[in-house]
Protein backbone atom coordinates (compact mmCIF):
# COMPACT_ATOMS: atom_id res chain seq x y z
CA UNK A 1 0.00 0.00 0.00
CA UNK A 2 1.53 3.26 -0.83
CA UNK A 3 0.38 6.65 -0.93
CA UNK A 4 0.05 9.17 -3.79
CA UNK A 5 -0.43 12.96 -3.09
CA UNK A 6 -1.48 15.17 -6.28
CA UNK A 7 -0.45 18.94 -6.23
CA UNK A 8 -0.65 21.01 -9.31
CA UNK A 9 0.10 19.33 -12.92
CA UNK A 10 3.11 17.26 -12.07
CA UNK A 11 3.52 17.38 -8.43
CA UNK A 12 3.09 13.55 -7.60
CA UNK A 13 5.42 12.02 -5.04
CA UNK A 14 5.37 8.24 -4.40
CA UNK A 15 7.20 6.37 -2.13
CA UNK A 16 9.62 3.53 -3.15
CA UNK A 17 9.21 3.99 -7.10
CA UNK A 18 11.81 6.76 -7.93
CA UNK A 19 15.25 6.36 -6.40
CA UNK A 20 17.86 6.85 -8.80
CA UNK A 21 20.07 3.84 -10.35
CA UNK A 22 23.98 3.72 -9.84
CA UNK A 23 24.91 3.95 -5.96
CA UNK A 24 28.40 5.71 -5.26
CA UNK A 25 29.77 2.79 -3.75
CA UNK A 26 29.55 0.66 -7.43
CA UNK A 27 30.61 3.39 -9.65
CA UNK A 28 33.65 4.35 -7.66
CA UNK A 29 35.21 1.11 -8.14
CA UNK A 30 34.76 0.48 -11.80
CA UNK A 31 37.50 1.82 -13.51
CA UNK A 32 36.79 5.33 -14.97
CA UNK A 33 37.54 4.09 -18.89
CA UNK A 34 35.18 1.08 -18.65
CA UNK A 35 32.39 3.64 -16.22
CA UNK A 36 32.25 6.02 -19.17
CA UNK A 37 31.51 3.20 -21.73
CA UNK A 38 29.24 1.60 -19.39
CA UNK A 39 27.41 4.46 -19.40
CA UNK A 40 27.16 5.60 -22.58
CA UNK A 41 25.38 2.50 -23.50
CA UNK A 42 23.06 3.35 -20.66
CA UNK A 43 22.20 6.40 -21.35
CA UNK A 44 19.35 5.80 -23.18
CA UNK A 45 17.48 4.30 -19.90
CA UNK A 46 18.19 7.80 -18.04
CA UNK A 47 14.64 9.69 -18.58
CA UNK A 48 14.80 13.02 -17.57
CA UNK A 49 11.90 14.38 -15.76
CA UNK A 50 10.97 16.69 -18.94
CA UNK A 51 10.77 13.71 -21.02
CA UNK A 52 8.60 11.87 -18.08
CA UNK A 53 5.90 14.89 -18.06
CA UNK A 54 5.63 14.74 -22.12
CA UNK A 55 5.12 10.87 -20.96
CA UNK A 56 2.14 11.82 -18.49
CA UNK A 57 1.01 14.21 -21.10
CA UNK A 58 0.77 11.19 -23.95
CA UNK A 59 -1.07 8.94 -21.13
CA UNK A 60 -3.77 11.84 -20.09
CA UNK A 61 -4.64 12.39 -23.61
CA UNK A 62 -4.55 8.69 -24.49
CA UNK A 63 -6.70 7.89 -21.18
CA UNK A 64 -9.60 10.38 -22.62
CA UNK A 65 -9.92 8.59 -26.12
CA UNK A 66 -10.17 5.51 -24.00
CA UNK A 67 -13.16 7.00 -22.31
CA UNK A 68 -14.69 8.16 -25.33
CA UNK A 69 -18.02 6.68 -26.78
CA UNK A 70 -16.44 6.87 -30.78
CA UNK A 71 -12.36 6.83 -30.24
CA UNK A 72 -12.24 4.24 -27.50
CA UNK A 73 -11.67 1.27 -30.38
CA UNK A 74 -8.68 2.90 -31.49
CA UNK A 75 -7.26 3.74 -28.18
CA UNK A 76 -3.95 1.91 -26.75
CA UNK A 77 -5.28 2.66 -23.42
CA UNK A 78 -8.53 0.74 -23.45
CA UNK A 79 -10.01 2.26 -20.37
CA UNK A 80 -12.47 -0.55 -19.81
CA UNK A 81 -15.50 -0.40 -17.83
CA UNK A 82 -15.61 -2.72 -14.22
CA UNK A 83 -19.04 -2.33 -13.29
CA UNK A 84 -17.79 -1.91 -9.50
CA UNK A 85 -19.25 1.23 -8.72
CA UNK A 86 -17.49 1.51 -5.24
CA UNK A 87 -14.78 0.45 -2.75
CA UNK A 88 -15.39 -1.67 -0.15
CA UNK A 89 -17.16 -0.04 3.28
CA UNK A 90 -16.32 -2.45 5.95
CA UNK A 91 -20.13 -4.28 6.38
CA UNK A 92 -18.68 -6.97 3.98
CA UNK A 93 -18.64 -10.82 5.42
CA UNK A 94 -19.12 -13.92 5.06
CA UNK A 95 -17.68 -17.24 2.73
CA UNK A 96 -15.83 -16.76 -0.88
CA UNK A 97 -14.15 -18.54 -3.45
CA UNK A 98 -11.33 -16.85 -5.48
CA UNK A 99 -9.70 -17.44 -8.36
CA UNK A 100 -6.61 -15.60 -9.47
CA UNK A 101 -4.98 -15.96 -12.85
CA UNK A 102 -2.22 -13.98 -14.27
CA UNK A 103 0.80 -15.41 -14.70
CA UNK A 104 2.45 -18.90 -15.20
CA UNK A 105 0.68 -19.84 -11.45
CA UNK A 106 -2.67 -19.06 -10.32
CA UNK A 107 -4.04 -19.16 -6.93
CA UNK A 108 -6.90 -20.62 -5.44
CA UNK A 109 -8.20 -19.11 -2.28
CA UNK A 110 -11.12 -19.84 0.20
CA UNK A 111 -11.72 -16.19 2.09
CA UNK A 112 -14.17 -15.35 5.10
CA UNK A 113 -14.66 -12.13 6.41
CA UNK A 114 -15.99 -10.71 9.22
CA UNK A 115 -18.24 -7.34 9.91
CA UNK A 116 -17.96 -6.78 13.26
CA UNK A 117 -14.45 -7.29 13.10
CA UNK A 118 -13.95 -5.55 10.03
CA UNK A 119 -11.13 -7.92 9.00
CA UNK A 120 -10.72 -11.37 6.93
CA UNK A 121 -10.73 -13.67 10.00
CA UNK A 122 -9.76 -17.04 7.64
CA UNK A 123 -7.53 -17.12 4.51
CA UNK A 124 -6.37 -20.60 3.10
CA UNK A 125 -4.79 -20.70 -0.27
CA UNK A 126 -3.05 -23.38 -2.63
CA UNK A 127 -0.78 -21.75 -5.91
CA UNK A 128 -1.41 -24.15 -8.95
CA UNK A 129 1.25 -24.19 -12.00
CA UNK A 130 0.68 -23.49 -15.70
CA UNK A 131 2.56 -25.97 -17.82
CA UNK A 132 3.78 -23.90 -20.59
CA UNK A 133 2.66 -25.89 -23.11
CA UNK A 134 -0.77 -25.53 -21.70
CA UNK A 135 -0.38 -21.63 -22.25
CA UNK A 136 -0.19 -22.10 -25.77
CA UNK A 137 -2.61 -24.68 -26.42
CA UNK A 138 -6.12 -24.63 -26.30
CA UNK A 139 -8.63 -22.91 -24.62
CA UNK A 140 -9.98 -25.65 -22.94
CA UNK A 141 -7.46 -27.84 -21.70
CA UNK A 142 -6.54 -24.34 -19.76
CA UNK A 143 -10.09 -23.87 -18.26
CA UNK A 144 -10.23 -27.69 -17.30
CA UNK A 145 -7.52 -27.48 -15.53
CA UNK A 146 -8.63 -24.55 -13.72
CA UNK A 147 -11.48 -26.36 -12.65
CA UNK A 148 -9.52 -29.71 -11.84
CA UNK A 149 -7.64 -27.36 -9.33
CA UNK A 150 -10.55 -25.73 -8.31
CA UNK A 151 -11.94 -29.17 -7.44
CA UNK A 152 -8.98 -30.53 -5.38
CA UNK A 153 -8.95 -27.51 -3.67
CA UNK A 154 -12.41 -27.22 -2.50
CA UNK A 155 -11.61 -31.33 -1.17
CA UNK A 156 -8.50 -29.87 1.04
CA UNK A 157 -11.30 -27.37 2.60
CA UNK A 158 -13.81 -29.82 2.82
CA UNK A 159 -15.97 -27.38 1.38
CA UNK A 160 -16.80 -29.94 -1.51
CA UNK A 161 -20.86 -29.53 -1.67
CA UNK A 162 -21.38 -26.29 -0.50
CA UNK A 163 -22.33 -23.73 -3.26
CA UNK A 164 -19.95 -20.32 -2.63
CA UNK A 165 -19.78 -17.24 -4.53
CA UNK A 166 -16.58 -16.39 -6.45
CA UNK A 167 -14.57 -14.01 -7.35
CA UNK A 168 -12.58 -14.62 -10.82
CA UNK A 169 -9.01 -12.32 -11.10
CA UNK A 170 -8.50 -12.53 -14.99
CA UNK A 171 -5.70 -10.22 -15.52
CA UNK A 172 -5.64 -9.93 -19.30
CA UNK A 173 -7.30 -7.70 -21.28
CA UNK A 174 -11.20 -7.93 -21.14
CA UNK A 175 -14.19 -5.69 -22.26
CA UNK A 176 -16.17 -6.37 -19.27
CA UNK A 177 -20.11 -6.37 -20.31
CA UNK A 178 -21.47 -6.90 -16.87
CA UNK A 179 -19.77 -8.20 -13.50
CA UNK A 180 -20.29 -11.69 -14.46
CA UNK A 181 -19.10 -10.99 -18.39
CA UNK A 182 -16.18 -10.44 -19.75
CA UNK A 183 -14.54 -10.97 -23.07
CA UNK A 184 -10.59 -11.27 -23.27
CA UNK A 185 -9.21 -8.76 -26.59
CA UNK A 186 -6.22 -10.57 -26.56
CA UNK A 187 -3.83 -12.52 -24.50
CA UNK A 188 -0.34 -11.07 -23.31
CA UNK A 189 2.47 -12.36 -20.51
CA UNK A 190 2.82 -15.25 -22.89
CA UNK A 191 -0.07 -16.52 -22.80
CA UNK A 192 -1.90 -17.69 -26.52
CA UNK A 193 -4.68 -20.41 -25.97
CA UNK A 194 -6.89 -21.17 -28.63
CA UNK A 195 -10.69 -20.31 -28.61
CA UNK A 196 -10.57 -17.98 -25.80
CA UNK A 197 -10.24 -14.64 -27.65
CA UNK A 198 -13.76 -12.75 -28.40
CA UNK A 199 -15.48 -15.50 -25.71
CA UNK A 200 -16.73 -14.61 -22.07
CA UNK A 201 -14.28 -16.20 -19.92
CA UNK A 202 -16.78 -16.69 -17.35
CA UNK A 203 -18.51 -18.66 -19.34
CA UNK A 204 -15.72 -20.47 -20.38
CA UNK A 205 -14.97 -21.35 -16.70
CA UNK A 206 -18.51 -22.30 -15.97
CA UNK A 207 -18.60 -24.81 -19.00
CA UNK A 208 -15.60 -26.44 -17.17
CA UNK A 209 -17.30 -27.12 -13.98
CA UNK A 210 -19.84 -28.60 -15.41
CA UNK A 211 -17.67 -31.26 -17.58
CA UNK A 212 -16.37 -31.77 -14.32
CA UNK A 213 -20.11 -32.29 -12.64
CA UNK A 214 -18.34 -32.50 -9.14
CA UNK A 215 -19.17 -29.65 -7.91
CA UNK A 216 -20.85 -26.02 -8.15
CA UNK A 217 -19.83 -22.33 -7.47
CA UNK A 218 -22.55 -19.73 -6.81
CA UNK A 219 -22.38 -16.23 -8.38
CA UNK A 220 -19.14 -14.75 -9.98
CA UNK A 221 -17.89 -11.07 -9.53
CA UNK A 222 -15.43 -11.04 -12.51
CA UNK A 223 -12.30 -8.67 -11.53
CA UNK A 224 -8.94 -7.92 -13.01
CA UNK A 225 -6.26 -8.34 -10.71
CA UNK A 226 -5.55 -4.13 -9.94
CA UNK A 227 -9.02 -4.11 -9.12
CA UNK A 228 -8.91 -6.93 -6.97
CA UNK A 229 -5.99 -4.98 -5.33
CA UNK A 230 -7.70 -1.95 -5.17
CA UNK A 231 -10.72 -3.38 -3.72
CA UNK A 232 -8.54 -5.29 -1.01
CA UNK A 233 -6.48 -2.82 -0.14
CA UNK A 234 -9.86 -0.45 0.58
CA UNK A 235 -11.36 -2.90 2.79
CA UNK A 236 -8.76 -1.68 4.86
CA UNK A 237 -8.92 2.21 3.96
CA UNK A 238 -11.73 3.43 2.33
CA UNK A 239 -9.29 6.24 0.79
CA UNK A 240 -7.79 3.64 -1.54
CA UNK A 241 -8.87 4.68 -4.98
CA UNK A 242 -6.15 3.18 -7.19
CA UNK A 243 -4.83 -0.25 -7.91
CA UNK A 244 -1.25 -0.71 -9.51
CA UNK A 245 0.31 -4.33 -10.44
CA UNK A 246 4.01 -4.49 -11.43
CA UNK A 247 4.57 -8.27 -11.77
CA UNK A 248 4.74 -10.61 -14.79
CA UNK A 249 2.93 -7.52 -16.39
CA UNK A 250 1.93 -4.14 -15.31
CA UNK A 251 -1.49 -2.56 -15.40
CA UNK A 252 -3.75 -0.20 -13.14
CA UNK A 253 -7.27 1.22 -12.51
CA UNK A 254 -9.50 3.90 -10.44
CA UNK A 255 -12.17 5.56 -9.30
CA UNK A 256 -13.64 7.64 -12.95
CA UNK A 257 -16.39 10.23 -12.49
CA UNK A 258 -19.57 8.34 -14.38
CA UNK A 259 -20.27 11.61 -16.44
CA UNK A 260 -16.56 11.02 -18.32
CA UNK A 261 -17.41 7.23 -18.91
CA UNK A 262 -19.02 7.90 -22.35
CA UNK A 263 -19.25 3.88 -23.24
CA UNK A 264 -21.80 3.08 -20.20
CA UNK A 265 -25.70 4.96 -19.92
CA UNK A 266 -25.67 5.49 -16.44
CA UNK A 267 -23.97 9.45 -15.83
CA UNK A 268 -24.02 9.78 -11.68
CA UNK A 269 -21.76 8.56 -9.24
CA UNK A 270 -18.54 6.46 -9.98
CA UNK A 271 -17.00 3.46 -11.75
CA UNK A 272 -13.59 1.61 -11.55
CA UNK A 273 -11.94 1.95 -14.75
CA UNK A 274 -9.60 -1.15 -15.73
CA UNK A 275 -6.77 1.54 -17.66
CA UNK A 276 -5.24 -1.17 -19.58
CA UNK A 277 -2.00 0.98 -19.29
CA UNK A 278 0.25 -1.69 -20.19
CA UNK A 279 -1.20 -1.08 -24.63
CA UNK A 280 0.17 2.49 -23.63
CA UNK A 281 2.24 3.12 -26.92
CA UNK A 282 0.98 0.34 -28.99
CA UNK A 283 0.18 3.30 -31.68
CA UNK A 284 3.78 4.56 -31.80
CA UNK A 285 3.13 7.00 -28.88
CA UNK A 286 6.52 6.00 -27.26
CA UNK A 287 9.06 5.58 -30.12
CA UNK A 288 11.18 8.64 -28.73
CA UNK A 289 12.09 6.41 -25.69
CA UNK A 290 12.44 2.95 -27.05
CA UNK A 291 15.58 1.61 -26.55
CA UNK A 292 17.18 -1.09 -29.25
CA UNK A 293 16.92 -3.32 -27.00
CA UNK A 294 13.11 -2.75 -26.01
CA UNK A 295 12.45 -3.43 -29.84
CA UNK A 296 14.47 -6.62 -30.20
CA UNK A 297 12.19 -8.04 -27.02
CA UNK A 298 9.02 -6.83 -28.75
CA UNK A 299 9.97 -8.32 -32.34
CA UNK A 300 11.18 -11.86 -30.17
CA UNK A 301 8.23 -11.84 -28.00
CA UNK A 302 4.77 -14.03 -28.85
CA UNK A 303 2.80 -10.78 -29.35
CA UNK A 304 5.07 -8.21 -31.29
CA UNK A 305 3.45 -4.36 -31.21
CA UNK A 306 1.45 -5.26 -28.28
CA UNK A 307 1.40 -4.08 -24.91
CA UNK A 308 4.75 -1.78 -25.51
CA UNK A 309 4.53 0.15 -22.44
CA UNK A 310 4.62 -3.12 -20.25
CA UNK A 311 7.86 -4.97 -22.25
CA UNK A 312 9.32 -1.76 -20.74
CA UNK A 313 8.32 -2.34 -17.10
CA UNK A 314 7.32 -5.58 -15.99
CA UNK A 315 8.90 -8.68 -15.11
CA UNK A 316 7.65 -10.53 -18.46
CA UNK A 317 10.58 -8.75 -19.57
CA UNK A 318 13.34 -6.92 -17.57
CA UNK A 319 15.04 -9.86 -17.51
CA UNK A 320 15.93 -9.86 -21.08
CA UNK A 321 16.48 -6.21 -21.43
CA UNK A 322 19.28 -6.35 -18.97
CA UNK A 323 20.38 -9.89 -21.27
CA UNK A 324 20.56 -8.23 -24.41
CA UNK A 325 22.48 -5.33 -22.54
CA UNK A 326 24.96 -7.92 -21.16
CA UNK A 327 25.78 -9.00 -24.42
CA UNK A 328 26.46 -6.13 -26.06
CA UNK A 329 28.63 -5.16 -23.34
CA UNK A 330 30.15 -8.54 -23.63
CA UNK A 331 31.12 -7.77 -27.15
CA UNK A 332 32.40 -4.85 -26.75
CA UNK A 333 34.75 -6.24 -23.99
CA UNK A 334 33.48 -4.36 -21.18
CA UNK A 335 32.38 -7.43 -19.35
CA UNK A 336 33.51 -11.50 -19.05
CA UNK A 337 36.68 -10.23 -20.54
CA UNK A 338 34.56 -10.67 -24.12
CA UNK A 339 33.57 -14.25 -23.04
CA UNK A 340 29.75 -14.69 -23.73
CA UNK A 341 28.91 -17.97 -22.60
CA UNK A 342 26.07 -20.13 -24.33
CA UNK A 343 23.35 -19.27 -21.71
CA UNK A 344 24.03 -15.23 -21.90
CA UNK A 345 23.38 -15.66 -25.94
CA UNK A 346 19.90 -18.11 -25.13
CA UNK A 347 16.68 -15.75 -24.99
CA UNK A 348 15.20 -16.04 -21.41
CA UNK A 349 18.27 -17.34 -19.35
CA UNK A 350 18.64 -14.12 -17.51
CA UNK A 351 15.55 -13.98 -15.33
CA UNK A 352 13.89 -10.70 -13.80
CA UNK A 353 14.49 -12.27 -10.41
CA UNK A 354 18.19 -12.06 -11.04
CA UNK A 355 17.87 -8.70 -11.15
CA UNK A 356 16.40 -8.25 -7.65
CA UNK A 357 19.27 -10.28 -6.19
CA UNK A 358 21.93 -8.28 -7.75
CA UNK A 359 20.15 -4.86 -6.92
CA UNK A 360 20.21 -6.12 -3.11
CA UNK A 361 21.84 -3.95 -0.49
CA UNK A 362 24.45 -6.43 0.88
CA UNK A 363 24.63 -8.08 -2.67
CA UNK A 364 28.09 -9.26 -3.39
CA UNK A 365 29.83 -11.12 -6.25
CA UNK A 366 30.20 -14.16 -3.37
CA UNK A 367 26.28 -13.93 -2.90
CA UNK A 368 25.60 -13.94 -6.50
CA UNK A 369 27.60 -16.56 -7.30
CA UNK A 370 24.93 -19.22 -8.42
CA UNK A 371 23.63 -16.78 -10.56
CA UNK A 372 26.80 -16.57 -12.47
CA UNK A 373 27.18 -20.23 -12.45
CA UNK A 374 23.63 -21.03 -14.09
CA UNK A 375 24.73 -18.92 -16.80
CA UNK A 376 28.32 -20.37 -16.91
CA UNK A 377 29.76 -16.85 -16.64
CA UNK A 378 33.10 -16.33 -14.84
CA UNK A 379 32.42 -12.80 -13.22
CA UNK A 380 35.20 -10.74 -11.30
CA UNK A 381 34.55 -7.63 -9.18
CA UNK A 382 34.42 -5.05 -11.58
CA UNK A 383 31.99 -7.08 -13.89
CA UNK A 384 29.78 -7.60 -10.56
CA UNK A 385 29.48 -3.72 -10.47
CA UNK A 386 28.74 -2.93 -13.81
CA UNK A 387 26.30 -5.99 -13.99
CA UNK A 388 24.70 -4.39 -11.11
CA UNK A 389 24.86 -1.13 -13.06
CA UNK A 390 22.90 -2.29 -15.83
CA UNK A 391 20.23 -3.78 -13.70
CA UNK A 392 20.10 -0.52 -11.71
CA UNK A 393 19.65 1.66 -14.95
CA UNK A 394 17.07 -0.62 -16.38
CA UNK A 395 14.68 -1.09 -12.98
CA UNK A 396 14.83 1.91 -12.42
CA UNK A 397 13.71 3.34 -16.06
CA UNK A 398 10.82 0.94 -15.18
CA UNK A 399 10.28 2.72 -11.79
CA UNK A 400 10.48 5.69 -13.51
CA UNK A 401 7.77 5.07 -16.01
CA UNK A 402 5.49 3.57 -13.37
CA UNK A 403 5.47 6.67 -11.66
CA UNK A 404 4.82 8.99 -14.12
CA UNK A 405 2.04 7.01 -14.84
CA UNK A 406 0.17 6.69 -11.44
CA UNK A 407 0.87 10.38 -11.10
CA UNK A 408 -1.07 11.12 -14.63
CA UNK A 409 -3.66 9.07 -12.43
CA UNK A 410 -3.80 11.05 -9.42
CA UNK A 411 -3.70 14.15 -11.23
CA UNK A 412 -7.07 12.89 -13.41
CA UNK A 413 -8.86 12.23 -9.76
CA UNK A 414 -7.83 15.81 -8.59
CA UNK A 415 -8.73 17.39 -11.78
CA UNK A 416 -11.95 15.69 -11.72
CA UNK A 417 -13.07 16.41 -8.53
CA UNK A 418 -11.85 20.35 -8.98
CA UNK A 419 -9.22 19.82 -6.15
CA UNK A 420 -6.04 22.22 -5.75
CA UNK A 421 -4.35 18.75 -3.68
CA UNK A 422 -6.01 15.19 -3.66
CA UNK A 423 -4.25 12.83 -1.12
CA UNK A 424 -5.26 9.21 -1.59
CA UNK A 425 -3.94 5.78 -1.06
CA UNK A 426 -2.81 3.09 -4.02
CA UNK A 427 -3.18 -0.44 -3.62
CA UNK A 428 0.06 -2.08 -5.49
CA UNK A 429 0.91 -5.43 -5.66
CA UNK A 430 2.92 -7.79 -8.17
CA UNK A 431 6.25 -9.79 -7.84
CA UNK A 432 8.39 -6.98 -9.33
CA UNK A 433 7.22 -4.09 -6.53
CA UNK A 434 7.14 -6.82 -3.42
CA UNK A 435 10.60 -8.50 -4.21
CA UNK A 436 12.63 -5.93 -6.18
CA UNK A 437 14.81 -4.00 -3.26
CA UNK A 438 14.50 -0.75 -4.16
Amino acid sequence: MSSAEAKGENGTQISKMAKMSGDASTLDKIPPDTLSKVQEHLKCFHLSLEKLQVVSARLRKDMVRGLGKHTHHKAPVKMLPTFVRATPDGTEKGDFLALDLGGTNFRVLHVRVVEEEQKVLKMDSQICAIPKEMMLGTGEQLFDHIAACLSDFLVSQDLKGQTLPLGFTFSFPCEQKEIDKSILIHWTKGFNCSGVVGKDVVKLLKEAIHRRGDYDIGSVAMVNDTVGTMMSCGYKDQSCEIGMIVGTGTNACYMEEMSNVKRVEVREGRMCINTEWGGFGDDGSLKDILTEFDVVVDETSINPGVHTFEKMISGMYLGEIVRLLLVRLTEDELLFKGRASKALLTRGKFETKFISEIEEQDSSLKKTQNIWKLLGLKCDAVDFRVVRLVCSAVSSRSARLCAAALATIANRIRVNRGLDRLKTIVGVDGTVYRKHPK
